[in-house]
């Protein structure tokens, strides 16, 4: 198993490099292979094999079952059940449901939101609902969360909408002793209680996983902290509860005499109902899967009284979860939740001598946060360097206090009310005590690093440094593990050269966003959109690209004007990402900052690169806000770029009789997301760009980019890229000449909208 498991990993991380799945031929070549390797009984190269195979297989069943473009955007009946726990923000509300009754071709398991809804929504309940569904899609940008591949792995085969008419009918409730039962009504009980909101949300991740209802702030304090693993209920929690039943039920059995059945044997067993059942309250999720796996093993060594070996009882648990979801590999928590035990069996087993508790757990919180830096920076670009402190406080106050006495209250809820209460009381003053020790941990000076994302060949180099670094006293030299660490710090990244540029227009949906780079400064040009109070563009998309990139402060922000596809994500993006100066037409502060009003005639120059603001005029403005966009044109010795906003015809007339061919550049940024109103030929004739980029989101529902204006792009022989369906577009002028890019394509996978 020491072999099979990772060679079965292998395989099946293989297949997730591909845009296309294997052929039938390519399989059948793979199974002769496997066929080879079974007769000279190598069984690494035959978990190889067999994982590329069964990942296959898994991956074209989802993909099998995904919405067609035939059924898209048509008005569709069907009945199901809501699978899990609806998110509600405001007057929306969204949720997965498991299809019951549909039309042929209709996924097994959609996700839908539902405005202005007008019942009481709960897992469990069956309904009929009109929906309009879409395939899988969403943005796709470098560094930020892919979407796509989220409702892949979750099984998701359509997004969509419920229509208000037909209104739905809600034809049953969930089962009384069912699972989503048990969540819903856990998750009620503790949405009434008395106490903060934001320590209900903390309640509800650790007593049943659930953690929507967490804010951005807290999100933000476990992120720097690094103790996000112990808020939402993972492997440490289902050992707790585990264990705490073990020693309860070992205790208690023994003192009532009955040895037909031995105390041990039958704790094992209690324990193993208990952490199942924890996991199952949990939905689940990776992290509970491998725990329970684990779990599953040493309880049936002790009931079989077989020795556990733990770093054999951890491949087991990898293989299993392997062939239960092959998909698991897509989702940076198994890496983070296998990397963090196999470090510790590593760090810990075999070892002479004990160091005591206290001690013990300082080594064991400081090698897990060391040993999992490399993924943490592959995955986000940032590491916690107070995670070891941090961890060392939070470890033992939520494992061996809060998350014991959150089950007892939670209990007694449904029990003795009263009783129940008082605890929670207690809970609350608890968790304000935790949160703000958390938040002194996060506004040290130096909470985290940020760092450009290392390669995947610095991440394999990383493995035996660590594996050395790590290593029991008395191996030679330990200290020199820290050189193959280096490369994860220092990643061969190309750095652009005096006159060269690189501008990246993200995807942010149904916005504008740019993100333009010279050889020493950044700008962004307007944020996207802010979707609720607790997610914008500038936190999910924005601020994970500029991490990606290395970037740690910004020379500009330019907000082009005050639509909230354009600004939304300002306050997010300077929050955690100051810039030096921000230029506006919104007259308001911004997040703080005393904006500068952009006018024509503001020019500077960075790193050979110019940057002129054409528009707005400087003594008067337009009627239109759209209009009173902050145009930008970006010069570079290679080539040049003309940043529009949202302008329509009437500045467009004014920047033709202001400027003439000043305004000629090599690309442009389409105005108004390629609406009708805009791109005139007038304006297209004299900017005369050779590619036009526009910015809109999929199938949205202003019909961005107009036909008509795509039609004229045609006749007058422009081509363009529009993000809905290339994702993010990256323009470099060099050296070399212009490199034009769609993300959708340079990093395309199999699960991937095309």
């Amino acid at each position: 198993m020491t072999l099979i498991a990772p060679a079965f990993l292998a395989g099946i991380l293989l297949v997730q490099q591909f845009a296309v799945l294997p052929s039938p031929n390519w399989l059948i070549l793979c199974s002769i292979a496997a066929s080879v390797a079974i007769c000279y009984r190598y069984h690494p190269a035959t978990f190889f094999c067999l994982g590329i195979l069964w990942a296959t297989l898994f991956a074209n069943l989802h993909l099998n079952d995904r919405l067609p473009a035939s059924l898209a955007g048509i008005d569709t009946v069907i009945t199901g059940t809501i699978a899990d726990l609806p998110e509600i923000t405001g007057n929306l509300v969204r949720f997965d449901l498991a299809v019951n009754a549909a039309p042929a071709q209709i996924p097994t398991k959609i996700r839908l939101s539902w405005q202005d809804f007008d019942h009481t929504l709960k897992a469990g309940q069956q309904w009929v609902f009109t929906v309009k569904l879409k395939q899988p899609h969403g943005t796709l940008n470098p560094g930020g969360f892919d979407y796509e591949r989220w409702l892949f792995t979750e099984g998701i085969g359509a997004t969509g909408f419920v229509r208000p008419y037909p209104k739905p009918v809600l034809l049953s409730q969930a089962l009384r002793f069912s699972i989503s039962h048990s969540r819903q009504a856990i998750s009620d009980r503790l949405s009434a209680l008395p106490i903060k909101p934001g320590h209900i949300a903390l309640l509800k991740a650790l007593t049943i996983g659930f953690g929507n209802d967490l804010t951005p702030a807290q999100w933000d304090i476990f992120r720097k902290t690094g103790t996000t693993h112990l808020v939402v209920i993972s492997g440490s929690h289902i050992a707790l509860v585990a264990g705490l039943m073990y020693w309860l039920v070992l205790k208690l059995w023994a003192r009532t005499g009955v040895l037909a059945w031995s105390p041990p044997r039958v704790a094992a067993v209690v324990a193993l109902a208990a952490g199942i059942f924890y996991a199952a309250l949990a939905g689940f999720s990776v992290p509970t899967q491998r725990a329970v796996v684990m779990l599953a093993v040493l309880m049936l060594g002790i009931i079989w009284q077989r020795p556990v070996r733990p770093f054999h009882t951890l491949m087991l648990a990898l293989f299993a979860v392997l062939v239960y979801d092959p998909l698991a590999v897509l989702s940076p928590g198994f890496w983070l939740s296998y990397g963090a035990v196999a470090v510790i069996v590593y760090a810990v087993s075999g070892r002479l001598g004990r160091l005591g508790f206290w001690r013990e757990m300082l080594y064991v919180n400081g090698y897990t946060s060391l040993g999992l830096a490399p993924l943490l920076l592959f995955f986000f670009q940032q590491v916690s360097v107070c995670a070891p402190l941090a961890n060392a406080f939070a470890v033992p106050v939520i494992s061996f206090l809060l998350v014991p006495l959150a089950l007892i209250a939670t209990l007694l809820l449904f029990v003795y009310g009263p009783l129940a209460n008082g605890l929670m009381l207690l809970l609350d003053y608890g968790l304000q005590g935790l949160m703000l020790a958390l938040a002194w941990f996060a506004d040290l000076p130096v909470a985290i690093i940020n760092r450009p994302q290392p390669s995947g060949w610095a991440l394999l180099l990383a493995l035996p440094g660590l594996l050395w670094l790590l290593a029991p006293r008395g191996i030679p030299a330990r200290y020199l593990g820290l050189v193959m660490l280096l490369p994860l710090l220092f990643p061969d990244s190309k750095k652009l050269q005096d006159g060269e540029l690189k501008m990246t227009l993200l995807d942010v949906g149904q916005g504008l966003a740019v993100v333009v780079q010279t050889a020493g400064h950044t700008l962004v040009y307007d944020t996207g959109a802010k979707y609720s109070p607790q997610s914008d563009s500038g936190q999910q998309i924005v601020l994970p690209f500029l991490r990606q990139q290395g970037v740690a402060h910004l020379d500009g922000l330019i907000i082009s004007h005050g639509d909230n596809d354009h600004i939304g994500g300002a306050a997010s993006v300077l929050r955690e990402m100051p810039a030096d100066t921000v230029l506006t037409s919104v007259p308001e502060q911004l997040a703080g900052y005393a904006p500068v009003r952009c006018a024509a005639g503001q020019t500077w120059q960075w790193d050979g690169v110019g940057f002129s603001v054409l528009s707005p005029p400087p003594a008067t403005a337009f009627v239109s806000d759209n209009n009173n966009s902050c145009v930008v044109k970006i010069t570079s010795a290679y080539g040049s770029v003309l940043l529009t906003g949202d302008i329509e015809a009437e500045a467009e007339i004014w920047l033709l009789k202001t400027y003439r061919e000043q305004l000629r550049a090599d690309v442009l940024v389409a105005a108004h997301h390629g609406s009708k109103t805009s791109s005139t030929y007038s304006f297209l004739q004299t900017v005369l760009p050779n590619a036009v980029l526009i910015p809109a989101g999929f199938h949205n529902q202003f019909g961005h980019p107009h036909t008509k204006i795509l039609q004229r792009y045609r006749e007058m022989d422009l081509p363009w890229l529009n993000t809905a369906e290339s994702g993010a577009i990256t323009l470099a002028y060099q050296k070399g000449g212009r490199v034009l890019e769609s993300f959708r394509q340079t990093e395309a996978r199999y699960w991937h909208f095309r």
